[in-house]
């Protein structure tokens, strides 16, 4: 299992709804947002998601992403 973080701006539980359908459509994939945190880190566990993928969906859901 492969773990991937992302600093991103989805910031409350209304944006991490927003950004679930897309997140959803990436298969194989766990995935949460620690919206606690000042970066608020998106979490992906995966055997073969592609940082570029979900880089990608979250951008297509109108927010804010990058890879740490």
């Amino acid at each position: 299992m492969k773990t991937l973080k992302f600093k991103t701006n989805i910031n409350c539980s209304g944006c991490v709804a927003g950004v679930t359908p897309f997140l959803n459509k990436i298969e194989g994939i766990s995935w949460n947002v620690d919206t606690e945190n000042e970066d608020k880190i998106l979490t992906v566990e995966s055997r073969s998601a592609i940082p570029e993928e979900i880089i990608d969906k979250v951008k297509k859901a109108g927010f804010e992403i990058e890879m740490i």
